[in-house]
């Protein structure tokens, strides 16, 4: 009994361990998407998704695959969106999959050639393949 309550407490205290390790990887994920991004590699972008992935676009229809995603990205960048800043707020990790919840900054063409600054909210569901993270749903709206 004594080893199992001992067994039980060490794994509680590396529980915390584990959930900032599932943070980080998907932080440092996160930054990778937004380094292609704001480079204009929706091809890069794409690479971050899993394989059936799907993206669900404010007042857009899903997007299904990698291939699907990437050319919704390039539209993206081709329209003139730059400066991609996402932040995560919080981090909910289970085994293999995690969701991520936070806001993000872009800038988009405005008036006279001026830069507008736009925000969103976010959700995105990540999966692990073969020990990487990668995004499986996103989904996104306007405003903070």
């Amino acid at each position: 009994m004594k080893s199992f309550l001992l067994t039980t407490a060490f794994a509680l205290l590396a529980f915390p361990a584990l959930a900032d390790s599932v943070t980080e990887a998907i932080e440092a994920r996160s930054l990778e998407f937004e380094a292609a991004f704001n480079a204009g590699d929706s091809a890069a972008v794409a690479t971050l998704y899993a394989p059936d992935a799907a993206i669900l676009p404010p007042g857009g229809a899903r997007i299904d695959g990698r291939e699907k995603i990437a050319a919704f990205w390039a539209g993206a960048i081709e329209s003139g969106l730059a400066d991609l800043d996402l932040i995560a707020t919080e981090v909910i990790a289970t085994g293999d999959s995690a969701l991520d919840v936070g806001t993000l900054t872009l800038s988009a063409p405005g008036e006279n050639g001026e830069r507008v600054v736009v925000a969103a909210k976010y959700v995105v569901h990540w999966i692990q393949i073969d020990g990487v993270w990668h995004l499986h749903r996103d989904i996104w709206n306007l405003g903070q």
